[in-house]
């Protein structure tokens, strides 16, 4: 990722575009991105019910924005003309590759018994988070671009990747944390050595941090750093499903809902009004939101629920798919498309 002047965050006399509309300036984003990312692994923690106990009505609430509202979100790019193109010319990557996870998993989620299932969802969990942690690094590099620190370090990249993986790791061997007991083999004996490995991958990503100098490391760039490092921390310290991973869950989902927002209100006006692309998004989300949590609850019906929960799954790794390609920034299109939306992060 380019490293990006902080002189060049400021509005210029006479500017036009984002700026000319009093776009959100980086430490607001900063701040937002923050908030909500530790306000929910925080907020889950404290709300969440007992092991066995259902979630309440807030809280599924919140769950339903920030996991299936923010997954549908992404469908919004299917609605930028110069977006549709860059997919049109990839069909393998935007067209064929999503289409043929939501076949096949309708078709596994109708043929396949619940047990052999469950295995295939601990597979789905560990492709989820390891999306979730990919987003984290992104946020991190993109504050360490945005603060003009230039891109991360390889060693910084890695404690980041390694903290996740081994987090990851730990919902694995403990997979009542995701709901699934009886199914799937127990690693408990693992969990311990699990979280080991995290603890140094955090630590190592903290002594990688303090190797810059003291200018190269605001305290933007530390604390979003910290929390990317951090983020599974609730795995090791909590038995809910709810206080572990709910929080997780929001979190991701709510730093997507905010670069959403701002993308989409970030569009150039002579092309579309930022209102009615922040409406177009909104409706998009919410609509296309509420069929995938319609879907997600069929897993213990009869052959055509589970298809439909098949589907449902699928939806989730097309958006994996597609968001691994569309917020790519070493590629062009997406660096440019970006830009010009995101002016004051990406310069």
């Amino acid at each position: 990722m380019p490293a990006v002047d902080p002189a060049r965050t400021r509005p210029r006399a006479g500017a036009i575009g984002p700026y000319a509309s009093g776009a959100v300036p980086r430490d607001v984003w900063l701040c937002v991105t923050l908030l909500l990312t530790l306000g929910s692994l925080l907020g889950a923690a404290l709300a969440a019910p007992p092991a066995g106990v259902g979630a309440g009505r807030g809280f599924g609430l919140l769950l339903f924005l920030g996991s299936s509202v923010h997954v549908a979100s992404s469908a919004w790019f299917c609605t930028v003309p110069e977006v549709r193109r860059f997919m049109a010319a990839r069909r393998g990557r935007y067209v064929a590759a999503p289409i043929g996870l939501v076949a096949g998993m309708t078709v596994l989620g109708a043929l396949v018994p619940p047990k052999p299932f469950a295995l295939l969802l601990l597979a789905f969990f560990a492709w989820q988070f390891f999306h979730f942690q990919k987003q984290n690094l992104g946020l991190a590099a993109l504050a360490s671009a945005a603060y003009g620190t230039g891109p991360l370090r390889p060693g910084e990249r890695l404690a980041v990747t390694a903290a996740g993986v081994f987090g990851i790791l730990g919902l694995l061997c403990h997979p009542a944390l995701l709901q699934l007991t009886g199914s799937v083999p127990r690693l408990t004996a693992l969990f311990p050595f699990a979280a080991a490995l995290f603890a140094a991958s955090v630590g190592y990503g903290v002594v990688q941090l303090l190797r810059r100098r003291p200018e190269q490391r605001p305290w933007q760039v530390a604390v979003l750093f910290g929390t990317a490092l951090g983020f599974f921390l609730p795995v090791f310290l909590f038995d809910s499903p709810y206080a572990a991973v709910a929080g997780l869950t929001m979190a991701h989902g709510f730093q997507y809902l905010v670069m959403m927002g701002l993308v989409a209100g970030g569009g150039p006006v002579e092309r579309i009004p930022r209102l009615i692309s922040l409406a177009v998004l909104l409706n998009v989300a919410l609509l296309l939101g509420l069929l995938l949590n319609l879907a997600s609850h069929l897993h213990s019906g009869g052959p055509v629920e589970r298809a439909l929960y098949g589907a449902y799954l699928g939806a989730v790794m097309a958006h994996f798919v597609l968001d691994a390609g569309l917020w790519r920034l070493r590629d062009a299109f997406p660096r440019a498309f970006l830009r010009e939306r995101l002016p004051y992060l990406l310069g």
